[in-house]
């Protein structure tokens, strides 16, 4: 396509997109292809259905996208067929026989492979009526299962630089601050710094301004940015267009974890393609904004999601972060005024540009609004991207949406905002989950990470993984997150040992006060947070392990062994078959031994009985 020299041209291109993608098949089937699904084997069933079509002759009559993340990552990979919207989860090359034969050409769901609800067990066969996408408002993450992540056309078609044209050409700079701040956005990268502030406050000042998106993505378990720059990177190239314009910037970056090669590869080809159209570079639209945009890969480093880390880096500095008494807003990148904000940050831009401060305003809380997306990974039935108002209560996300615990067994807790987040207990899961809700019980919303742990999760082992992980991310250059982490996990190790004494919970909450108040930047005074809300809301646990030397859930090794309770043994010998070390003898229709001398305490046993005759001493 030919360079767009004015907006006319824009316009006049999507509408001609418009008519032909109004005419051009009978039948759309999307298709996941974001790295979720890929790994289930979405190029084996793409290519089935390519070959089925041709053989059916059906290629010109039905059309295939490979598009991003679809959200519903645990029933990967996923096939949508419109215009009716058939839904067919876990799909294999197997399977695409019959559903070309009956859904392509038949209109008829095939029953076998229709999705089946886990609480209800009734079959589901349309998008629009499963829970997980029903029960979401998917106002930022909505087109990634419509569009092909590599094609600008797709995005356009769909009203794609629209609020970019808007911008341009009936706003000024001052006016798209304005709209930003009236909306309320507040940055999605953990920290819910107004986003119009921060954009009005970084135009004020003088120099070489840099616009810079943070695709660090370094929490276990998230995986929101990458699957939005993976499925659709327009949006977020948009959005940095638009801060661009309102700040004065020429220049942008986008920082993105190496760890994350198709959003690279699916980020690199939309910024070529908005190049040769004119959206980005010299003279955008003709309207004499100049910008461009460069990428550059993180090494996998968890401090540099931290600003000033982050900019060090882009640098070729260590990344290490510096303190916060001069803003990066004044002085940040090679010393300019830059303005940072997260992938999901910018996604959010072009819709409140297009649809208004007042509507975008009108979702969410009094201090939160709009929407958020969750990362809902754990002891959850349904695991994947989840899109919500804020406000939305635990309960709602982690039952009505996410399905509830697998197995039936016990909410015990939930971790939000990553490494530095806090354990929030089933007391709490009528909370309505926004930026201030979650600072009130001692956790953050940060990126927007969600682990749901079950009866199983041991609280004290949950802190300790967390301080081991923050450990070895530390970039070591204050001693109140060197050292402090490391006596905190030094405790924690020896508790879930059984060497843990008296005077231990107090000390670690002392250490957690005290590296809170005088570590240098945001990993190290939020990093006590997992222990520190463990500690309140689950102490009986910790004192367990000190002074009895027992793990109620059973995960420390060192503080618990598997009996079988005879009462209970039925003599299946499924546990003494499936048992690794031959630890388990007995009869059938015995009652079963286990030789503690043998046993690994692998759980093996414990997971396999049916009759709850394993347990935990």
């Amino acid at each position: 396509m030919a360079r767009l020299a004015n907006k006319d041209a824009l316009q006049k291109l999507r509408k001609s997109l418009q008519v032909v993608d109004r005419h051009k098949k009978d039948k759309l089937i999307s298709l996941c292809g974001g790295s979720g699904c890929g790994a289930y084997g979405t190029a084996k069933v793409h290519q089935a259905l390519v070959a089925e079509l041709k053989k059916q002759g059906l290629q010109e009559k039905v059309e295939i996208k490979r598009t991003g993340c679809h959200g519903f990552c645990e029933k990967g990979p996923i096939m949508v067929i419109y215009p009716q919207g058939a839904f067919y989860p876990q799909v294999k090359e197997e399977h695409v026989q019959e559903i070309v034969e009956k859904t392509i050409k038949g209109n008829e769901v095939v029953d076998s492979l229709a999705f089946k609800d886990p609480s209800t067990k009734k079959k589901i066969y349309f998008e629009k009526d499963i829970p997980f996408y029903r029960l979401q408002q998917r106002i930022i993450f909505g087109n990634n299962g419509l569009i092909d992540p590599t094609s600008i056309e797709d995005y356009i078609t769909v009203g794609g630089y629209s609020a970019l044209e808007k911008a341009l050409f009936e706003m000024k700079p001052k006016d798209v601050i304005s709209e930003i701040k009236k909306s309320g956005l507040r940055g999605r990268g953990g920290g819910g710094f107004p986003t119009g502030i921060k954009w009005e406050t970084c135009r004020r000042h003088e120099g070489e301004r840099y616009v810079i998106c943070n695709a660090d993505e370094g929490d276990p378990g998230a995986y929101m940015d990458r699957s939005l720059l993976e499925g659709n990177p327009h949006s977020v190239i948009e959005g940095m267009i638009i801060g661009a314009l309102a700040i004065g910037s020429k220049e942008g970056y986008v920082y993105v974890r190496h760890e994350y090669p198709l959003a690279v590869k699916n980020l690199f080809t939309a910024i070529q393609k908005a190049e040769e159209l004119g959206l980005l570079g010299q003279n955008i639209l003709g309207s004499g904004l100049d910008f461009r945009i460069h990428i550059s890969r993180g090494g996998g480093a968890f401090v540099c999601g931290e600003s000033t880390a982050l900019m060090a880096s882009l640098e070729g500095k260590p990344g290490r972060p510096r303190a916060k008494y001069v803003h990066t807003v004044e002085k940040g990148f090679r010393d300019g005024p830059s303005n940072l904000n997260n992938v999901e940050t910018w996604a959010n831009v072009p819709v409140i540009i297009n649809r208004g401060a007042e509507w975008y305003a009108s979702i969410g809380t009094e201090r939160s609004k709009g929407t958020k997306i969750f990362s809902l990974v754990g002891k959850v039935v349904n695991t994947g991207l989840v899109e919500v108002p804020m406000g939305t209560s635990l309960r709602t996300i982690i039952y009505d949406i996410g399905g509830g615990i697998p197995k039936k067994k016990k909410f015990k807790a939930v971790q939000t905002g990553g490494p530095s987040g806090g354990c929030i207990p089933e007391r709490y899961l009528d909370l309505g989950v926004d930026f201030d809700e979650l600072t009130k019980v001692g956790s953050i919303m940060g990126s927007g990470g969600m682990i749901v742990m079950d009866q199983d999760t041991c609280m004290v082992d949950v802190a300790r993984y967390f301080l081991d992980f923050l450990k070895d991310e530390s970039c070591g250059q204050c001693n109140p997150c060197r050292e402090g982490i490391k006596q905190m996990l030094d405790i924690l190790t020896d508790i879930c040992q059984g060497k843990g004494k008296e005077g231990d919970i107090e000390l670690l909450e002392e250490l957690g006060a005290m590296i809170q108040k005088f570590s240098l930047c945001g990993l190290g005074t939020s990093a006590p947070n997992p222990v520190l809300t463990t500690i309140i809301y689950f102490r009986d646990e910790y004192e367990a392990h000190i002074r009895d030397k027992k793990c109620p859930a059973g995960v420390c090794k060192a503080l618990f062994h598997y009996e079988i309770d005879k009462d209970k043994c039925t003599g299946c010998q499924l546990c003494a078959k499936k048992c690794p070390q031959e630890a388990i003898t007995g009869e059938k229709k015995k009652t079963h031994v286990l030789d503690q001398a043998k046993c690994i305490k692998c759980g093996i046993c414990y997971e396999s009985c049916k009759f709850d005759a394993v347990v935990v001493r």
